[in-house]
Parts: structure tokens; C-alpha cells; sequence
């Protein structure tokens, strides 16, 4: 298939290419700049520099491909997260490009749309097992997740697949957030927001991308991707800590209740369940859940930093 995506030079985009290419597929990647261009031809696609506000350029773009995997975003860094101005411009990706994108495949014959989401968007569900039917509440943070599925929901009425995929959090050996999380926890420090005892639920870098290719063979509608074993925040906090051989310092659950109300979804429960994903398609983590992930990830980051975090 010829398969257009948006987002292929982020940590989840080139692991998408790689394995399309080496399953065989045409894949065209979106490229910011001559360094990103190099990135996605050394993957074996085909870069193409297309400004995704830009209508008339994205149908250009779109057409004679058969599916679109939209994975663009721009998430702020650290405390950037905190600041308003950090998420414009991951908000307009997601609301004006994805209806760009949207409005190109419905005149392209597009077969296929794969959009991306997060699992952050759902309530607070205490104890219970979240599925894809879970109540929303989306933040100002969210918000545009939220929109970027609606804007893919149009395309039910018509002769396009559209497939959601809420992601969980995730952690991997190249991913700047999960670096700096590895930085906190060698000085001792859980970099975490909310109660120990709610849950948190991840799913591997890795593990994201197999599902997203998974995903050119799952029925329309919208999938959890996360990992099979939820953990409560203390755990995951607990692991990270036996990974690299510290026992950390958990922030009072004070420090949560004077966090940015935009960030409320940090502070939530979300026992994510990814039943319905595996069931239609197959597909399994080959991490099952952080007690697995965290050494794997600790281990490649230790080996792989430099070089990793030069391509993030």
C-alpha cells in the first residue's frame, strides 16, 4: 500500500516507518527540514515537506495514497507543560491539520485514516477498568485530542476506515520525557503528579508503534493501546526506582491539589483496559507492563543516550 504519515520523525513516527517499510508498503513521510528528510530516507521513505495548515498543499500531498496515519504532534518539555503558550501550536496540529488532513482524504479515496489520541482524555475512573466507552472530560490540555477525533469521525459516513487510537503514556529509551524522568529518578526524586494509589497506565514506545501498524488491519472505531497491566502511580514510581537502584522521594499528595487545573488529567485515575484492541487484531505488548519495561528501557537508554536524544 502507499501510506502517507504525518509525524514520522518523532519517536513514535520512525519506529511507524521503519516497520512499514520493512513490511513492504510505500511509505510517504512529512519532513520540517533537510535533517528530518535524511532521517526518513535512511528509514526507507519517501520525504515530502508539506505545510499541514495549508489545504491546498495537503491535498496535493494526500493524493494517490491509500491509507494516512496522522501521529503528528508537539507536546512541550518539563515546565513548559505548564505554560499556556507551550501547547498552541500542539493544538492547532491537532485541530487544523487533522481536518486538513480529513478533508484531503475524503477527496483522495483514502482507504484507511489512522489518527492518534490519548487515553488522558478519559474521567478520573477510580478503580474501574476503562474502555474505549468511558466517560471524557477533556482539559484545556486535551481538548484539541478530543476535536482531532470528532474531525476523524466524519469520515464514517463515507468509504474511509477511520480508527482512533488513544495511547497511554508513553516511556521509551529515546523519548526526552521519559530521559528526564530517568534524570529525577537517579537523584532520588518520583517525578510524578497525584495520589500513589490511583492508577497509571503506559505502553512501551515500541510497543506503540506495532500497535499502530496493527491498526491497518482493526475495524473502524476507537482503541485503547496500552499495556496489559495497569499499575497504581506508587508502583510505577516503585519500579523506575528498583531500575536504576534508588528508592525515590514521592511528592506529597498536597503538591498535586496546587497543580494548574489544565493539568487536572495528570492528577486522574486511569485503569486503562487494551481488551478490545488485542481481541480485533491480534496484536500483543511485547511488554506487558512497566515491571518488564522499565529495566528494558533503563538498559537501552544507558547504552543508546547520545545517540537517541540527537534524534528525538
Amino acid at each position: 500500500m502507499r501510506i502517507f504519515i504525518t509525524g514520522g520523525t518523532g519517536v513514535i513516527g520512525r519506529r511507524v516507518v521503519r516497520l512499514l517499510v520493512d513490511a513492504g508498503h510505500q511509505v510517504t513521510a512529512v519532513s520540517r527540514s533537510p535533517e528530518k528528510g535524511r532521517l526518513l530516507s535512511g528509514l526507507g521513505a519517501s520525504p515530502v515537506g508539506v505545510d499541514l495548515f495549508d489545504p491546498q498543499a495537503v491535498d496535493a500531498a494526500v493524493r494517490g495514497h491509500d491509507v494516512i496515519f496522522n501521529l503528528a504532534t508537539a507536546i512541550p518539555r518539563g515546565a513548559d507543560a505548564a505554560k499556556e503558550s507551550a501547547w498552541l501550536t500542539n493544538h492547532r496540529i491537532r485541530r487544523e491539520a487533522s481536518a486538513n488532513l480529513v478533508r484531503a482524504s475524503r477527496t483522495a479515496g483514502v482507504q484507511r485514516f489512522i489518527q492518534e489520541s490519548i487515553t488522558l482524555l478519559y474521567a478520573d475512573g477510580g478503580e474501574a477498568l476503562l474502555r474505549e466507552d468511558a466517560p471524557i472530560e477533556a482539559t484545556w490540555v486535551t481538548a484539541s485530542a478530543a476535536e482531532a477525533e470528532r474531525n476523524v469521525r466524519v469520515l464514517d459516513a463515507g468509504e474511509t476506515v477511520a480508527i482512533v487510537l488513544r495511547f497511554a503514556s508513553f516511556y521509551g529509551p529515546d523519548s526526552h520525557h521519559t530521559l528526564d524522568m530517568i534524570g529525577a529518578a537517579r537523584n532520588g526524586e518520583a517525578w510524578a503528579m497525584g495520589a500513589e494509589s490511583a492508577y497509571s497506565s503506559s505502553i512501551m514506545i515500541d510497543d506503540a508503534a506495532a500497535a499502530a501498524v496493527a491498526a491497518l488491519d482493526a475495524p473502524p472505531g476507537v482503541f485503547n493501546i496500552s499495556d496489559d497491566k495497569p499499575v497504581r502511580r506508587g508502583e510505577f514510581f516503585e519500579v523506575l526506582g528498583d531500575a536504576v537502584g534508588r528508592r525515590l522521594r514521592y511528592p506529597p499528595a498536597s503538591a498535586g491539589q496546587l497543580a494548574d487545573p489544565k493539568l487536572d488529567m495528570m492528577l486522574r485515575s486511569h485503569r486503562v483496559s487494551n481488551e478490545r484492541f488485542r481481541r480485533t487484531t491480534g496484536w500483543r505488548p511485547r511488554y506487558v507492563g512497566v515491571r518488564d519495561g522499565w529495566p528494558a528501557v533503563i538498559a537501552e537508554a544507558a547504552v543508546n543516550e547520545p545517540e537517541r536524544v540527537t534524534l528525538a
